[in-house]
């Protein structure tokens, strides 16, 4: 981005000096290294070298912190207040009661979600060797200084950021930093470029970069930068920097308490001003008003959401998804972007061999493992396999699993598929050249072991350990095997094989043949490597080339189709070269729009504004040669469109993408434990498919939470208006205070909590994803909250008043009014069990615990009405079998006005989403259920 760039690190100034620069620019010896006393007056000038953590809150802070920073949990415990002042102790029991667990559960739930920056403490190894006055000694990683000489070796974790003055073989996993699984072979010799352009990390190869792996070889390097000075202290800082973000929900939710205190208290207030004004007592008043805060106050709601999401959270566990925020479970339905990971999460990370071509066969042969290939192969094919076969360094471990580089194991994985037998027992391997990263090529020497491999102890293992020997045991000078890029292996080529005793001059015309053939595979994205042998290394005789290439996880080509058909824009995100990136998302299924720019690299979004880079995201598909600092700005440039984005990721490089974006992704397996704690969603078997599931599971989850929603709202709004109108017409309250309790039991008891457990609707993927902004009562809700109430209302306000022929209120009038009311709540939960769909096609044993739920309820009101240790209580006497009855019939009303509306309602054109144009942006469009993003 054009914004002002980070300061260097010393990584990459060092990486322009020679060894001999480095040790005289930071006062050492690349030798003895620094003197004890040196080292301990540079400590405390730079201090120790680890991570400093903020100290966090008290425990007891945050836990009070979750009552007063909820607007909703504030006006709850007004409302309890307002109730105790008025002796209503019940009231305030079950309200307080409702709070304690609403806060109490969302707590635990994430009391160890910021752990992130934690754990980068653990990539830092606790002990190292340095070299201090000419003496190694071992100490902690935490006491070096620049300056210091330390020395590593195979499965050492590198103590800080080091300048290397020796290196042998050494080879440095730097997958957790860089993202690339690949090994990259180290040297000494400083780089030269261009000085006014900043190394990238993938070019400095000759430092080692703090939290890497030693994965072969050894060298010794002098530290040049600790703590925050290091490319992981880069990435440390930029995660204390990242703002954490309140999820959909969150804002939802903290909306609707500021709306709901709002209009309750206005309306309490105008009724029980107008009352004063109409002569009552002002403590009848206040009873009046209490009782209508207790009836429009949905003190369940936050309970019922906390029970829903903690439900899903169980779900998705069983789907092999860990949701470490509750709140994530809903945001993943609202999430319109999905930015992936390529390598480990699209894709197997394990090379796979696909074609082989050969001059003598004169055709690319497809293959898969082997399985597509006759075992009758072409002498060509069997001495390409050969050379592919010796010039390996793969060996099994004591678990009977291949250790290795992915191409070598790809090489191997072919043989078994053909039921080709491992001949490097069968040979001395005499000599090696092992690869290089510039010269882009190895090679081996071997010769045939006299006898076989009777008698002789050597194993593929024994293979990747090679002696300096020029003469094998047999006196053979043996044969060379030549394996690497096309370019270097062609040019020391003279013949190719055609059978065996048969070898043609490789002239121009085969060449272009070659040539034109790995041109086309590499276009495929795939990985070439071609083959050669013989007794001299500048006279080879080529055999030919394979090609291989990362296989994409099984159904993530399904996964992303589904995902862009419900309106989810599905981006790439890999270190790739472009044109490889675009390759592979072809072939993975990503809709690649050809009229613009599909691929944008790390280079040009350095030269973007952040304006440009949000108006050019809408129609990009993938994004090469990323680093973490690409990654960040690529998650703002789509948040700041209002786009809910979920990334994924499983290195230490992804790690403050992962915690910028609303919900971020790691892998279970590879990912790092710095990924993992940053992450809100951790996928046990690091399958992209898992996502899918999790996007249903959280659109399935908002819905109840709106179906919940509707039951509840329309109950209070029934209650409210009830009590509203008597008071207003100067008739006697129709419900007292225990009554309002026993339906604010139900209406926030378990048949509103059933309705968050509503077993996933199978259409819930084709509506869109929400916008980030959009209100949670949408029109359509609030359509049915008032169409039910009304009928409610007026159901019971008939029975009311039809009951009180006699002009006085008794207990039959209150309990036929009471009961009323009650069976009105039950029909109307059995109807907003689904918002679209009728009782008749989800039907009434798909969701268990509402039937139950239901049933109690009814049991619940005949103790009411006909225990008389309860008629005391609740002010009730027994009802007639025919009261039952025609109380049944009319409270159905409500259940069939909604069936009646979802018959003729049907459904709306604008909810089906097509992917056929996905990928080019991003359109806000007005549905019923509010404002969602749909890609056009």
């Amino acid at each position: 981005m054009t914004t002002q760039p980070a300061a260097p690190t010393p990584s990459a100034a060092f990486a322009r000096r020679t060894p001999e620069e480095t040790a005289v620019q930071l006062e050492t010896s690349a030798v003895s290294g620094l003197t004890t006393s040196e080292a301990n007056n540079r400590r405390a000038r730079y201090g120790l070298n680890e991570f400093d953590v903020e100290d966090d809150e008290p425990i007891y802070l945050k836990f009070f912190k979750s009552f007063y920073e909820n607007p909703l949990i504030l006006l709850l415990l007004a409302s309890a207040i307002v109730s105790l002042a008025m002796g209503q102790r019940d009231d305030a029991i079950s309200i307080t009661l409702a709070i304690l667990i609403v806060v109490t559960v969302a707590f635990i739930q994430e009391y160890r979600s910021e752990k992130s920056l934690e754990a980068l403490n653990k990539l830092v190894p606790h002990h190292c060797h340095v070299i201090r006055d000419d003496t190694q000694s071992a100490t902690l990683a935490s006491q070096l200084v620049p300056g210091d000489l330390v020395k590593f070796g195979i499965g050492d974790r590198i103590p800080a950021d080091c300048r290397l003055v020796s290196s042998v073989d050494l080879e440095i996993d730097e997958s957790n930093l860089t993202g690339e699984n690949k090994p990259c072979r180290k040297v000494i010799e400083a780089i030269i470029g261009n000085e006014y352009t900043e190394l990238s990390i993938t070019e400095r190869k000759n430092i080692a970069y703090m939290g890497t792996l030693v994965r072969n070889g050894h060298g010794t390097g002098i530290v040049v930068g600790t703590s925050k000075e290091t490319e992981f202290g880069v990435v440390f800082c930029m995660m204390q920097e990242v703002e954490i973000r309140k999820t959909p929900l969150q804002l939802s939710m903290d909306e609707l308490g500021k709306k709901l205190s709002m209009l309750s208290f206005i309306i309490i207030g105008v009724i029980v001003l107008i009352g004063l004004f109409q002569g009552k007592h002002w403590l009848e008043m206040m009873t009046i008003g209490v009782s209508l805060a207790v009836a429009a106050i949905p003190e369940g709601l936050p309970i019922v959401v906390t029970v829903t999401l903690a439900l899903g959270v169980l779900r998705m566990a069983n789907r092999k998804a860990i949701i470490k925020k509750l709140p994530s479970v809903e945001t993943l339905g609202s999430v319109n972007v999905v930015c992936a990971d390529k390598t480990g999460t699209l894709t197997m990370n394990q090379m796979t061999v696909t074609k082989i071509f050969t001059l003598a066969e004169g055709f690319p042969v497809d293959v898969n493992e082997g399985k597509n290939v006759d075992v009758d192969l072409h002498p060509g094919m069997r001495r390409l396999l050969q050379v592919g076969n010796l010039c390996n360094n793969a060996f099994m471990d004591d678990h009977s699993k291949w250790i290795g580089q992915p191409t070598d194991i790809a090489l191997i994985e072919i043989l078994r598929g053909l039921s080709i037998s491992d001949e490097r027992p069968l040979f001395e391997r005499i000599h090696e050249f092992p690869f290089n990263s510039e010269q882009k090529f190895m090679h081996v020497r071997c010769a045939p072991l006299p006898g076989g491999n009777a008698g002789n102890k050597q194993t593929a293992e024994h293979a990747i350990d090679p002696t300096n020997a020029t003469v094998s045991q047999s006196g053979s000078l043996g044969t060379y095997y030549f394996k690497g890029a096309i370019e270097p292996v062609l040019e020391r080529c003279v013949n190719y094989y055609r059978s065996e005793g048969s070898q043609l001059p490789l002239d121009i015309e085969a060449k272009d043949k070659v040539m034109a053939q790995a041109n086309e595979m590499a276009t495929h994205g795939l990985r070439v490597l071609a083959m050669a042998y013989g007794n001299d290394l500048d006279r080879l005789t080529f055999v030919g080339i394979v090609a291989m290439h990362d296989p994409p996880r099984p159904g993530v080509e399904d996964s992303i189709r589904t995902l862009v058909g419900s309106g989810v824009k599905v981006i790439m995100i890999t270190g790739d070269a472009d044109a490889t990136a675009l390759s592979i998302a072809r072939r993975l299924g990503f809709p690649i729009n050809p009229g613009k720019a599909s691929c944008l690299t790390g280079a040009e979004i350095e030269s973007m504004t952040e304006r440009q880079l949000q108006d050019a995201v809408g129609h990009v598909s993938v994004f090469a040669r990323t680093t973490p600092k690409h990654k960040m700005a690529i998650v703002s440039a789509f948040q700041a469109k209002g786009c809910i984005v979920a990334m994924t990721g499983d290195g230490v490089n992804d790690a403050p993408a992962l915690k910028l974006a609303d919900i971020g992704i790691s892998m279970g397996r590879s990912g790092t434990d710095v990924a993992k704690e940053a992450a809100d969603m951790i996928l046990v078997d690091d399958d992209f498919s898992t996502i899918l599931g999790a996007v249903e599971e959280g659109k399935s989850i908002f819905y109840n939470i709106q179906n919940f929603l509707t039951f509840q709202l329309s109950t209070s709004v029934a209650a409210l208006t009830l009590i509203a109108m008597a008071t207003l017409f100067g008739l006697n309250n129709p419900l007292n205070a225990m009554q309002i309790l026993w339906i604010n039991i139900l209406m926030d008891g378990p048949p509103a909590q059933s309705l968050g457990v509503e077993p996933v609707d199978d259409e819930v993927m084709k509506k869109p994803p929400r916008a980030r902004d959009a209100a949670i009562l949408t029109p359509l809700l609030l359509r049915r909250v008032l169409t039910s109430a009304m009928i409610i209302v007026a159901g019971t306000m008939f029975v009311y008043v039809h009951e009180m022929t006699d002009g006085a209120v008794t207990a039959r009038d209150t309990t036929m009014t009471f009961t009323t009311f009650v069976f009105f709540d039950m029909f109307n939960a059995l109807a907003c069990r689904s918002e679209k769909k009728s009782i008749f096609s989800i039907g009434f044993t798909t969701n268990k615990m509402f039937n139950f739920s239901v049933m109690g309820s009814i049991i619940g009101q005949f103790f009411v009405i006909y225990m008389p240790f309860f008629q005391t209580v609740f002010q009730t006497e027994a009802l007639t079998f025919t009261d039952l009855l025609g109380i049944t019939l009319l409270t159905s009303s409500v259940f069939w006005a909604e069936e009646a509306r979802k018959f003729f309602g049907g459904r709306r054109n604008h909810e089906k989403m097509h992917g056929r144009n996905a990928g080019q942006g991003f359109r806000r469009v007005e549905t019923e259920e509010g404002e969602a993003f749909e890609i056009v």
